[in-house]
């Protein structure tokens, strides 16, 4: 060891900076980390590039692969959507949205004879369209009425059996919402105001099929071994709808007469699902032929106004409408026509009950306006749930639905902390002091208490393994917290 490093060395020993060589790091040179840091680049990609593969699921144009997707988490937990069919039809505003082919298809006596008595003999379902004014449509307007329901989602009618589209669509010439009648881009104009005013997801009707196009008859005639229509009309829309407004529901319709091979469901869906804009939130329904209904598709809604009965093991939907004889807006409806609010809750809580989504629909006029009774239903709606939506929103059915003793007692549940909560909804108030349920089973420890009453937990007495008797207390009418439908939260129950 030279002079120079015996003195260097004690320098650093004098300064307590003598490095320990036991636990010394050896330094690296430059070209050593860089060439560290590359492979560090490397070796972070190679692993989002392996988690990317593993995560970036693709679906094959076939029902087993597409069945597999997850339904998004978003639908279930919603519970509540808004259906809204506007259309040409709300211009005659007769008979129901099927007005033109009962007046020319079916020839419906009614129909023919509200024709042959109100208008000229020359006049064409076509010369209707000018009428669909809108002059009072406000997209806003709507968008806060909704907000106002407690709906989570909405599907607004983009083309009906009639074929007239509610969108600029380059594939329907003369015949959209642009070119005659309102000359204005209904379905942008709403996305737009759900978007920007309220967090309600927003999703489009679509009929497959059209009465009257002569590419889809022509294919009827060939016995649907050409797909014309489906080539040049059907998918196209389908395609400009989902690219231009991205909606989050996809509901189809119009498929029943032929199987879903001719309509190239599959495909499309395949495509919706790995790479469209709204491929990880859209969900659709089962319509997409008549050999698919009630048994593939995200949700499922079978047939209108359905209602199973009892649990299925796939997620459904009841689309029904407050009109009870039309989803379009009829100028000769009787209030006796439209769902009381008991009726309605009655139908809604059982809905959520036996697991499914409610789609209620309401009939826009030509003009563009959501008549007052049927505002007054989503207003009354919205407020009921704004005590009741904890028993709504987020629920899973319980292992019963229906009360095992009191058939007006129908049950939802959730999981908190502490474990699942039950919630009771009586469609009916209790006549005397007591409510008595049969199929919960109650603990010292069980905690019944009325959703919306700011007093205290009610008393109750076990009927033995299961079944209580809940103590009613002396409640000020101005403290019942709604008109109808009255959930009771149990907690902490012997599951």
């Amino acid at each position: 060891m030279g002079i120079t490093r015996l003195r260097r060395k004690a320098r650093h020993k004098k300064r307590g900076l003598t490095p320990d060589i036991r636990h010394q790091t050896p330094q690296k040179s430059r070209s050593e980390v860089a060439m560290y840091s590359s492979w560090s680049v490397v070796f972070s990609l190679l692993g989002s590039l392996c988690l990317s593969t593993v995560l970036a699921v693709r679906y094959d144009p076939n029902w087993a692969s597409l069945d597999s997707r997850p339904l998004p988490a978003w639908y279930d937990d919603s519970k509540i959507g808004i259906f809204l069919h506007w259309g040409v039809f709300s211009v005659p505003s007769y008979l129901d949205e099927w007005f033109w082919w009962q007046w020319q298809g079916s020839k419906n006596t009614r129909a023919v004879d509200f024709m042959t008595k109100n208008y000229k003999p020359d006049f064409t379902y076509g010369d209707f369209a000018a009428d669909f004014t809108a002059e009072f449509y406000d997209p806003s307007r709507w968008a806060n009425i909704f907000k106002a329901s407690g709906a989570k989602y909405v599907v607004l009618t983009s083309k009906h059996h009639e074929g007239f589209t509610n969108w600029p669509s380059k594939y329907s010439w003369n015949w959209n919402a642009m070119d005659v009648g309102p000359n204005r881009d209904l379905v942008g104009e709403l996305a737009n105001a759900i978007r920007s005013k309220t967090d309600i997801h927003f999703g489009v009707y679509h009929s497959l099929f059209e009465w009257f196009n002569p590419l889809y008859l022509q294919d009827v005639k060939n016995n649907y071994t050409t797909q014309d229509f489906v080539a040049t009309k059907t998918l196209p829309e389908l395609y400009e709808l989902v690219n231009t407004y991205k909606p989050d529901v996809v509901w189809s319709d119009g498929d029943w007469m032929v199987d879903d091979t001719y309509w190239n469901a599959t495909h499309f869906l395949a495509w919706l699902y790995n790479d469209s804009p709204v491929k990880d939130t859209v969900v659709v329904n089962d319509r997409w032929g008549k050999n698919i209904r009630c048994h593939h598709g995200g949700f499922w809604n079978c047939d209108d106004r359905f209602v199973p009965g009892k649990l299925v093991n796939h997620k459904w939907e009841n689309s029904m409408t407050l009109d009870k004889y039309s989803w379009g807006f009829r100028r000769d409806a009787q209030l006796s026509d439209i769902y009381s609010m008991d009726e309605f809750i009655a139908l809604l809580v059982r809905t959520i009950s036996l697991g499914g989504n409610l789609l209620v629909n309401v009939g826009p006029t030509k003009y563009g306006v959501i008549s007052p009774i049927y505002e007054e239903r989503l207003t009354q709606m919205g407020r009921w749930l704004e005590v009741n939506g904890e028993a709504i929103y987020g629920t899973r059915p319980w292992k019963y639905q229906n009360d095992t003793a009191n058939s007006d007692v129908w049950y939802t549940s959730k999981k908190d902390n502490n474990g699942t909560v039950v919630y009771a909804i009586a469609l009916k108030w209790p006549t005397g002091s007591t409510l008595k349920l049969g199929a919960p089973s109650v603990t010292p420890q069980t905690r019944i208490s009325l959703v919306g009453y700011s007093g205290s937990p009610f008393s109750f007495t076990s009927l033995g393994s299961q079944g209580v008797s809940i103590t009613i207390p002396p409640i000020p009418f101005n403290k019942i917290p709604c008109q109808w439908g009255w959930t009771f939260k149990l907690e902490n129950l012997n599951q």
